[in-house]
């Protein structure tokens, strides 16, 4: 991921809705594409656009926009997608089992090689061709897969304690989706995903929606 020291949080997470947009313009003919074009697609501000876009380093021209090509590779770059990391998944439940079988995250440079679960009717098996293995040998296996990030979908109450144990075994990137609070040290990032307050949100977006005519 590129280093930006004032990196906005809110501008990582609109920049992967940008590349649906630049990718079906290019599959167009086209080799251009303006922070104006990507805003009114996705009903943004073109100047909050032209913002984030300026935080990959990446220049446009004046009246043609930016390079098609090279702004992808840009934000790319940016994300940390231009290159795979392999990743381990706690918790073979149904949230986890999803999440195996979500094949865009491989398009993102993210590889799940290996889950791990309690589960003595998971233990040995594989979910979406991923195995799952043993969570009693967890702080072993990571250690030797010498893999950096997690995703825990564990029960909630295991969270702090799964988590503690990653950390151990040398984990530094935490994708958590149980919905616990984790406390690690401040080498360790933790990317919180709170699923209730997302369908919340839809909740309220619908109350406040315009009625239909």
């Amino acid at each position: 991921m590129a280093q930006a020291k004032n990196f906005s949080a809110s501008t990582v997470r609109r920049l992967p809705s940008y590349l649906p947009v630049i990718r079906d313009l290019q599959q167009e003919g086209k080799e251009f594409v303006s922070a104006t074009v990507i805003a009114e697609e996705l009903q943004l501000d073109s100047i909050q656009v032209r913002k984030d876009l300026s935080m990959t380093g990446i220049t446009g021209t004046p009246k043609k926009g930016f390079p098609i090509e090279d702004l992808t590779d840009a934000i790319e770059r940016f994300l940390g997608w231009d290159s795979t990391s392999d990743a381990i998944l706690v918790g073979a439940g149904n949230l986890g089992t999803a999440l195996l079988g979500y094949g865009e995250f491989l398009l993102h440079g993210l590889n799940i090689i290996a889950a791990f679960d309690v589960n003595s009717r998971k233990i040995g098996a594989r979910i979406h061709g991923i195995q799952i293995l043993n969570a009693e040998t967890m702080d072993i296996q990571i250690k030797n897969f010498a893999v950096k990030i997690a995703l825990l979908t564990v029960p909630a109450e295991c969270a702090q304690e799964t988590a503690d144990v990653l950390v151990n075994a040398g984990i530094t990137g935490i994708w958590n989706f149980t919905g616990a609070k984790l406390k690690v040290p401040e080498n360790v990032a933790v990317q919180q995903e709170d699923l209730s307050a997302g369908y919340a949100m839809l909740r309220v977006k619908m109350i406040t929606a315009p009625a239909a005519e």
